[in-house]
Parts: structure tokens; sequence; C-alpha cells
């Protein structure tokens, strides 16, 4: 088996809050393969956010190791990138320049920077708003610039902190599709912080569960459906109940057996 690209050992934090010490994350032990799409769902001020900017490197003050192809991750590298929920995008910038701001530690040539710009403009299928300001965009337009710039430096892994929560229904499911094609064309390894099970479970391979606070693993859900996946099929509907279960009871899921149904009156049977 090849070693993982990221390594989360006994991870745990605490934050200081009126002088008091608050213990946000207990022992979080995760490892994820090159390539693989992970889910971290949980409800609020369990710690999965908090996960994700230890991961980028945003927050250096933990306890446990957290490793990037075997090497303790010690501040913010060009081989992770990040996307917030919240699209922050410059207002005066167009979205090339937006874009942009993702090589501002890269020695790239202008031509060069020019290039991966419009590539990765195009990745994401704004090609023709590559002039238009932030203003002009919808919502999920504006959600794809900033996962343009979370891409275009070209990094080994994507960290995602609940990037559809402020869309509506609609747009949130057609971004989720526009994601999964991403992703399949820059083969990038992928890791998602959410609170939404079907949204989990739509885009993982696998879901991680947490516990409330202190944030701690309840239990890993390898999702095996075939993608496509079907939103109303039994499986995922299954899946989902099971989860579901797992983040709002002490218990583990028991699926419940199914009914048969027996001696139907031939007046209820369909002809």
């Amino acid at each position: 088996m090849n070693a993982p690209i990221v390594s989360f050992n006994h991870v745990g934090k605490t934050f200081e809050v009126d002088g008091a010490a608050l213990e946000a994350i207990r022992d979080f032990n995760v490892q994820i393969a090159e390539g693989e799409f992970v889910a971290i769902v949980g409800s609020s001020g369990c710690g999965k956010s908090t996960l994700l900017r230890l991961l980028v490197g945003l927050d250096t003050d933990f306890h446990g190791t957290i490793e990037v192809d075997g090497k303790p991750v010690t501040g913010v590298g060009s081989e992770r990138g990040i996307v917030f929920q919240e699209h922050r995008l410059f207002p005066w910038l167009s979205v090339e320049d937006n874009i942009g701001l993702g090589l501002v530690n890269e020695a790239l040539s202008p031509v060069e920077r020019r290039q991966r710009v419009a590539a990765f403009i195009e990745l994401v299928g704004l090609t023709d708003f590559a002039r238009a300001l932030p203003h002009q965009l919808s919502g999920g337009m504006a959600q794809r610039v900033a996962i343009a710039r979370g891409l275009v430096a070209s990094p080994r892994i994507l960290l995602l902190d609940e990037p559809f929560g402020a869309l509506d229904a609609l747009t949130r499911q057609h971004m989720q599709d526009e994601l999964l094609a991403i992703r399949a064309r820059a083969k990038i390894t992928t890791v998602l912080v959410t609170h939404d099970v079907e949204e989990a479970i739509f885009l993982a391979d696998r879901v991680v569960v947490l516990e409330p606070r202190p944030g701690r693993i309840k239990q890993v859900v390898n999702v095996d459906l075939p993608h496509p996946r079907q939103r109303a099929s039994f499986a995922f509907h299954q899946l989902r109940e099971e989860l579901l279960h797992e983040l709002t009871h002490a218990d583990h899921y028991t699926p419940v057996a199914p009914i048969q149904v027996r001696d139907v009156p031939l007046a209820f049977i369909a002809v």
C-alpha cells in the first residue's frame, strides 16, 4: 500500500477562552491517500474548520503531528490550496486578476502567469468572464473563481471549507457536479468540510463523522456508490439515514429490517 499523502496523528487542539482552556479537537487520526476525496461532517462547533486550518498551515499551535508526504506541516505551502465558504474575491479586481492572486508566491514570468490563469479560467468554465468584476457574477460563478484561485498554483491537496453553504439549493447541486468534474480533470486530493450529509455522500470516497466538541472521530464510512451518484436511489437514502443517525444519536446505526407485505388484496395491486 502506498504511503498516504496526508496523515493526522493524534491531533489535538485547545483554545484559550477567557483564561480557560477549551478543548476543540481530541486525538484525531486519519490517513488520506493521494487522489482520494474525504469529507468531514459534524455539527457546528465540533472542530471541522479548525482541522482544515491546521492542515493548510494557518494555525501551527496543536498537539500531535500533521504530515504531508511524510513531512510535518509547519506553515502554509504551495502543495495545499484552500477555498472558504465566502468566495473572498476582491471586488475591484477582475476574474483573472483574482485568480492570479493564487500565484503571488510562484516564480513565473508574466507570460507563464497569464497562461496559467487562462488555463484555470477555462477549467472552471469562465472564459467569457475573464475580465468581469465579482459583482457581475452569480454566486455559483464567484465560487468557481474561488476554486480556480485555490487550484491555480497546482496544489496536490485542495481543502474546501463548506464552499457551497451560502448558495441556494439548485446552485449548490450544480456546483457539486462542477466540483466533481473539475476534480476529475485536475486529479487532485480533496478534503471537504461540510455539515450537509447529502453533500458528503454525493461527493466523497470516505466520510469522517465527528462527535460534538471536543471534535473526535465517531465513525469513518466508505462510500462505495458508483459515480454519477443518484440522490433518489435506495442505497443513497440508506447511507444518508445511517450518517444522520451517527450525527444525532449516541449509539451506532442499526438498519431497519425491511417490511414484508403478504396477502395483499388484489384491489391494491396495480394492473
